[in-house]
């Protein structure tokens, strides 16, 4: 885009209805990081930047918002004891179908 064209864009551009645009706006990390990009705000502050992110850092960092991990975590402690039991009920039937039978049970399962 040639820089005339970009003017006669600006120029066709309703006024007064556009927010105010913010080239040099400072963007605050909770690490401390800072660093400036454009926006239409001034001032920007973050949880998480390209400096502190696990995806980046290869470190995990748990952000917790209102209690989630923790729900996370009860969650999957609930479905790991549900797995023992049913793990445990299956190795009981497994155990059961595997004893020696009676002979009064071998008849009737004969009929």
């Amino acid at each position: 885009m040639t820089i005339d064209r970009f003017f006669s864009i600006i120029r066709l551009m309703k006024q007064g209805i556009h927010p105010q645009y913010y080239p040099d706006a400072q963007v605050v990390c909770a690490c401390g990081n800072v660093f400036t990009t454009g926006s239409t705000k001034q001032q920007i502050r973050v949880e998480l930047c390209s400096k502190c992110h696990p995806f980046y850092t290869g470190q995990q960092k748990f952000v917790d918002t209102v209690g989630k991990i923790e729900k996370f975590q009860a969650k999957q402690k609930t479905a790991a004891t549900k797995q023992a039991v049913v793990k445990q009920k299956k190795q009981q039937k497994a155990d059961e179908d595997n004893r020696p039978k009676t002979l009064r049970e071998m008849l009737e399962q004969a009929r």
